[in-house]
């Protein structure tokens, strides 16, 4: 009596890996598109968060602050956030305002190199 063996054939693997690579090869850039959408998103919120604190800061002082810090200490942030697409708190650039004499901080941009979704650069925004 012979003995049947079970398990797949070469064949029924190669299909199913290669069913996987196309589902893979069409998800993976909408993934990525996703990705850099989110991003864009926590700058511009990340952006709005720091220019209200900057005008708040200048509605009760009189001045714009310093710098970005001197947001944090007098409690105005909790922290100067991470610009998402350099990933580090110490990339965001800093404007000062046109008249002197009145702070160093008037408007804060990212120091992110390349352009978003839309076609502008990221340190116009």
């Amino acid at each position: 009596m012979m003995q049947r063996r079970s398990g797949f054939t070469l064949i029924e693997l190669l299909i199913v890996m290669a069913l996987i690579g196309l589902l893979l090869s069409m998800s993976i850039p909408r993934y990525f598109g996703h990705v850099d959408k989110a991003k864009e998103s926590v700058l511009r919120q990340d952006l709005a968060q720091m220019r209200d604190a900057i005008d708040k800061y200048f509605g009760d002082a009189g001045a714009y602050p310093e710098s970005l810090e001197e947001l944090v200490t007098k409690k105005y942030m909790r922290k100067i956030p991470v610009d998402p697409m350099t990933e580090r708190a110490d990339t965001w650039i800093t404007v000062a305002p046109e008249k002197k004499g009145g702070g160093k901080v008037f408007d804060v941009r990212s120091g992110a190199q390349g352009a978003g979704r839309d076609g502008a650069a990221y340190a116009s925004w």
